[in-house]
C-alpha cells in the first residue's frame, strides 16, 4: 500500500464531520460542516495529496483546513519529523478544527486563525508543499511565493486542479483534471 492510501486509512474522516454526519463519512463526496463550508470528497482529497506528494520530514501548509481531516492527512504523511500548518479564515472553523486535530496524536500539526487579506502564514515559509482546498479566481502569486525550491503547491484555480513545481526562480504549472470548491476568500 502507498502512502497516500495508508494516510487515508489511519485518519478516518467521520472524526472530522459534525457528529450528525459521522455516519456518512464513507461517502464519496462533499459534506457540509456548516459556515458555507465542506469537508471535501474523498476521492479528491486523495488526487490531491496524490499530486502533493508530501514526504516524511516535509514543512506543509493547509490554507483551508476547515475541520482538520486535511492537515491530519498531511501530518500523517510528514511524520513526526516534519511540520504542518493550518489556517482557516472562519473562526468557528479554526476552532473546532484545531480542537479535531487536537483529538489526534499529531503534535507537529497546528490549525491557526488566518489573518484577514494574508494568503497562508509568510512569516514561516518557505514550505515544501502547499494544499489549498479551496477554488481561487486565478492563480494565488503569494502562496507561490511561499514556496521553497522544489516545493509543489495543489490548488484549484477556476475549476481546474493545478500543480505548481518550484524550482529557483522557475515555475512548471500542469493541470489535473475539474473539480469543484468552494471559493477561496
Amino acid at each position: 500500500m502507498d502512502a497516500v492510501s495508508e494516510a487515508m486509512d489511519a485518519v478516518p474522516r467521520s472524526g472530522f464531520l459534525p457528529r450528525r454526519d459521522r455516519s456518512r463519512a464513507a461517502f464519496d463526496g462533499p459534506i457540509q460542516i456548516g459556515h458555507g463550508q465542506t469537508s471535501s470528497q474523498p476521492r479528491t482529497v486523495e488526487a490531491m495529496l496524490r499530486l502533493l506528494d508530501v514526504r516524511p520530514g516535509q514543512h506543509v501548509l493547509d490554507v483551508g483546513a476547515g475541520s482538520g481531516w486535511t492537515t491530519a492527512l498531511l501530518a500523517e504523511l510528514t511524520g513526526p519529523t516534519g511540520s504542518v500548518v493550518g489556517v482557516e479564515l472562519v473562526p468557528e472553523l479554526a476552532e473546532w478544527g484545531g480542537a479535531n486535530l487536537a483529538a489526534t496524536s499529531y503534535d507537529w500539526a497546528s490549525i491557526r486563525l488566518a489573518v484577514p487579506d494574508v494568503l497562508g502564514v509568510p512569516e514561516s515559509a518557505p514550505y515544501d508543499r502547499i494544499l489549498v482546498s479551496a477554488e481561487a479566481s486565478s492563480m494565488p502569486q503569494s502562496l507561490v511565493d511561499q514556496l521553497g525550491d522544489e516545493g509543489r503547491l495543489v490548488v484549484p484555480v477556476r475549476g481546474t486542479m493545478l500543480l505548481v513545481v518550484r524550482r529557483g526562480a522557475e515555475t512548471e504549472v500542469t493541470r489535473h483534471g475539474s473539480y469543484r470548491f468552494v471559493p477561496l476568500l
